[in-house]
């Protein structure tokens, strides 16, 4: 059969993303693609990533004329976790469109387990849950013998039975051998576009990979909808051999790892960058993981030896009383000791910042100010606490929730619950944040250059920018206050579960063994 895949990021849609223009390809799509064409099939990709719009979908569906349309959302791709409404409106122009050919749509994703009943109504024969490459290749199966996909005897999907009903079958368990999944198909992809753009706006190509999939700890924040919270990691044998192939067939500059845990089982960035240096094959790259893991071991002096280039971490507050509540597990002496560290390694390090959590009041926010100017990150990334479906987080305020319930696209910034102060405030609070973050972070760097005698270390721009930053401080400080009035600072904070012991122990992974030491209580994924 004729199999056309797409999925309905647009970055186009989302304005911050393509000012930064940064794109990256739907890793998660051409996965299941290369599954699908491992069966036999004839696959083609529509890239909505660097699509104006719907419309060349349908351009699509009329060039390819599939035999059957499958909507796989990019689970690497952390936007797709948010479920913004534009990206949404998408999917359902898209599933239309196809239907209105008279193909028939098979869908994953997110927002689609989230939403079930309404990707059913606009026209999708299945909704599939969780990660859904192994259920997909189980669907295709099926409609290859002339059977309908939705089917009671199909684990991991939701469908309409004969009398309407949305019903949900038996999850299907995640894939725990991620070696035996083929690499991702980058013959479907037009890289030459993807690297015009990034070479145009930063003079490096940066493509993605994956090494993992899931993430086994508690935040309550978090959403979890493909994996839970089970954690599965490729070998590093793997990885590196498809970091060989991808020097050899699309040349980058720089990688980008989407786990949402980076080498989180015992061993395995030593043994990553034992691969690399035996093999001399150096790209520099950027990863997530938390402090408190850096701190482990030679976490980072592997990292280092490997090439990592920056490590992003959700640092979220520099209150321990706002991590607590959000049972992170970690501490600000942890997220400060890892910065220090990672500069002393010769790499850069860089914050996710959140703020808006129940029971955070002003001195809160100002104490996350004073961590970032301690701990002088290489980039912060700032949000606001955002209910999704799913979390504890959401199951607590949603009783506050509107008819809104999700960001338009990811520069939105709305409040979606009573938080402590109104949207106004922390769309502000962005603007004070970076103003204080630059001007910081330059005063430091020219600081460094006069004590070295080089003071041309510095560009002259920057300390222009910091000079206009430091002047619109005060006043933009008093603007933020100004936007307080009808919040509520001393609002109750969030009652939680887990101490922060529990919190920073990684759920227990019932495939794996105990980590030797760990007294039985964590899997084998400590690091």
């Amino acid at each position: 059969m004729k199999v056309l895949f797409g999925q309905s990021y647009y970055q186009h849609f989302d304005p911050k993303l393509a000012e930064a223009r940064r794109p990256y390809p739907p890793l998660g799509t051409m996965i299941a693609a290369a599954a699908v064409r491992d069966l036999g099939h004839d696959v083609a990709l529509f890239d909505a990533m660097l699509a104006t719009s719907e419309q060349e979908w349908v351009r699509s569906l009329d060039r390819e004329r599939p035999d059957v349309a499958v909507l796989f959302e990019d689970n690497f791709n952390y936007l797709s976790k948010m479920c913004l409404l534009r990206m949404r409106q998408a999917a359902l122009t898209m599933i239309g469109a196809a239907r209105e050919h008279d193909i028939p749509v098979l869908v994953c994703g997110s927002d689609a387990t989230d939403n079930a009943a309404l990707f059913l109504d606009a026209g999708a024969e299945v909704v599939m849950t969780g990660e859904g490459d192994a259920t997909l290749v189980e669907l295709m199966g099926r409609l290859d013998r002339g059977l309908e996909a939705a089917s009671p005897d199909v684990a991991g999907i939701f469908h309409r039975s004969a009398s309407g009903d949305v019903v949900r079958t038996p999850d299907r368990p995640n894939i725990k051998d991620l070696d035996a999944l083929p690499p991702p198909a980058w013959d479907l992809v037009d890289v030459d576009a993807y690297r015009r753009i990034w070479l145009d706006a930063h003079g490096h190509y940066s493509v993605n990979m994956v090494t993992t999939r899931g993430c086994p700890y508690h935040c309550n924040w978090c959403a979890k909808p493909i994996w839970g919270q089970r954690y599965n990691a490729r070998s590093p044998e793997s990885v590196v051999a498809e970091m060989e192939l991808l020097v050899e067939s699309v040349g980058p500059d720089h990688i980008w790892f989407a786990d949402d845990i980076f080498g989180l089982k015992p061993g395995w960035i030593g043994r990553f960058a034992d691969l690399l240096e035996e093999r001399n094959l150096r790209i520099p790259f950027k990863c997530l993981s938390r402090p408190d893991l850096l701190l482990k071991g030679s976490t980072i002096r592997d990292l280092a030896r490997a090439g990592c280039e920056t490590v992003w971490i959700g640092a979220e507050s520099g209150s321990q009383k706002v991590l607590d509540a959000m049972e992170k597990g970690t501490t600000v002496e942890q997220i400060v000791e890892a910065a220090d560290r990672v500069h002393a390694a010769g790499f850069k390090i860089a914050f996710f910042l959140q703020f808006g959590y129940p029971g955070e009041d002003l001195d809160d926010i100002e104490a996350t100010f004073a961590m970032v100017r301690r701990s002088g990150p290489d980039d912060i990334g700032m949000s606001v606490s955002y209910p999704l479906p799913g979390t504890k987080f959401h199951e607590r305020v949603s009783a506050q929730l509107g008819e809104v319930r999700n960001w338009v696209d990811s520069d939105d910034m709305a409040m979606l619950f009573e938080g402590p102060y109104p949207t106004a405030f922390y769309r502000r609070l962005h603007e004070v944040l970076h103003m204080d973050y630059r001007s910081h972070r330059t005063w430091q760097a020219l600081k460094r250059a006069l004590a070295e005698r080089n003071p041309t270390a510095v560009e002259p721009r920057s300390v222009a920018v910091m000079i206009r930053d430091r002047l619109r401080l005060p006043l933009a400080r008093r603007a933020l206050m100004s936007e307080t009035e009808g919040g509520s600072p001393t609002v109750t904070r969030l009652r939680t579960e887990l101490d922060p012991a529990a919190a920073a122990a990684p759920s227990r992974q019932p495939d794996h063994d105990p980590t030797p030491g760990s007294g039985g209580r964590g899997p084998d994924v400590e690091a």
